[in-house]
């Protein structure tokens, strides 16, 4: 059974995530890390849970989502993986980063690029990987069916949606992400956003603003 361990991290209230099962195995995705004592945080969680991580995933680029990555990388010596749309906007962020107030941000590049139906494995659990494009031109999602968890990333939150006025957004293509691929999943799918509590699928296609369906 996959489990999911969240942290908020740095000024944007970022989510990062944990993910594993019974054997330990474990993946984190997007570590927003970015202080010592934010790091320290995560580390002493996998060490005290006797977790092996062993890929690094991106749902997106932007900022706030991978300010961790090179501590991840390089302290746990794993694989990152994301989709290779974004790759223009991680290349991005070093230019940015100080303005932000992240003076000491280290890029670090992608190992494999994931594409729409890829599987993370996960120990014994398996994640498909969804192509949700709108809030950046390479976003992805990471959907456990037998689960029925969703690592959503900034495409849904409970009761909003990702922002689309960043370079590469687009409104109409977040919202037909967000019709096409995620309305189509049960309703009892649990959503792990990038910021904000979880939600449910089926309260968002009812109660969200943003995209509920129509009655």
């Amino acid at each position: 059974m996959l489990q999911v361990k969240s942290f908020t991290f740095n000024p944007f209230e970022e989510n990062t995530y944990i993910v594993f099962d019974e054997s330990k195995d474990a993946v984190i995705i997007d570590p927003g890390c970015y202080e010592p004592y934010e790091q320290k945080m995560l580390e002493s969680y996998i060490d005290i849970e006797g977790l092996t991580v062993t890929k690094l995933l991106n749902t997106h680029c932007h900022i706030d989502h991978v300010l961790g990555n090179h501590f991840v990388k390089t302290r746990y010596n794993v694989s990152f993986l994301m989709h290779a749309a974004d790759l223009p906007v991680l290349r991005a962020v070093k230019s940015y980063a100080s303005n932000y107030g992240f003076p000491g941000y280290t890029e670090v590049l992608p190992d494999e690029m994931l594409k729409e139906g890829d599987i993370v494995a996960v120990g014994s659990g398996r994640m498909s990987v969804l192509f949700l494009p709108g809030h950046s031109p390479g976003h992805i999602g990471f959907y456990s069916a037998d689960e029925r968890i969703l690592l959503a990333g900034d495409v849904l939150f409970c009761r909003s949606i990702g922002r689309t006025d960043l370079p590469g957004g687009d409104m109409e293509t977040l919202l037909t992400s967000i019709h096409q691929k995620l309305f189509g999943l049960p309703d009892d799918v649990v959503v792990h956003p990038g910021h904000g509590p979880t939600t449910t699928l089926g309260e968002e296609k009812i109660s969200n603003p943003f995209c509920a369906l129509p009655v």
